[in-house]
């Protein structure tokens, strides 16, 4: 498959590998488009400690990466990704497979969340509304949701941003990018190594990275 994002491939498809759409409908824009990393805030711009009760840590084949979430900003979101990892979708405890990042572009993005090992696209729960509009900026570390050129087809799929992505950021209606919900708190190293994989011509990783546990780090 060679749709592409800009310069990269489309990797926000919430589906398997076969079932992107072509870039024109995925929202493609070039990096102008959107503004500087100033122009959307992070979490840390409202405080952490509201957002304690939200943290997972996520164990992957290649280290462990801890997340925090903003169920503050991206309520529907954030619900949407906790009821999946407590039901135990991401890591395999559903007794249906765990999921792999099946995508990678170093300098980009990693995706995963949705994919088992096997290469079978895992059934979901029905899709949300999308919270892009939220003031949340799509940079290094970030976590958003991945959807089709439906914005509010999100599922389970989510990745994680390489380095600052700001022409993914929301623009307007129109133009709603993609919604950020969640940032990494510890691991940066992890994810500069999963993004540094050897992978094949579709962004697959030639040696699975996979989502061996996601579970909250405190209790809610």
């Amino acid at each position: 498959m060679n749709h592409f994002l800009g310069p990269y491939v489309a990797l926000f498809c919430a589906f398997s590998l076969t079932a992107c759409g072509p870039p024109e409908a995925a929202g493609a824009r070039s990096a102008s488009d959107a503004g500087s990393t100033n122009d959307a805030g992070s979490m840390n711009d409202a405080g952490s400690s509201q957002n304690d009760e939200h943290q997972f840590t996520i164990v992957t084949s290649l280290g462990t990466l801890k997340v925090e979430l903003d169920a503050l900003n991206a309520p529907l979101t954030v619900a949407n990704f906790e009821q999946y990892a407590d039901e135990g979708f991401y890591d395999g405890l559903d007794g249906a497979g765990a999921t792999v990042f099946h995508r990678v572009i170093s300098g980009f993005v990693i995706q995963g969340g949705g994919v088992s090992e096997s290469g079978a696209q895992k059934p979901t729960r029905s899709s949300i509304a999308i919270e892009s509009d939220n003031g949340l900026a799509n940079i290094r570390g970030t976590l958003a949701m991945a959807h089709t050129e439906d914005p509010n087809s999100a599922t389970s799929q989510f990745f994680i941003n390489h380095v600052d992505n700001n022409y993914l950021n929301y623009v307007d209606p129109s133009d709603p990018g993609y919604a950020v919900f969640g940032e990494v708190i510890e691991g940066l190293d992890v994810l500069d190594a999963i993004a540094a994989v050897d992978i094949d011509r579709n962004d697959e990783p030639l040696t699975p990275v996979v989502i061996l546990s996601v579970t909250r780090t405190t209790a809610p």
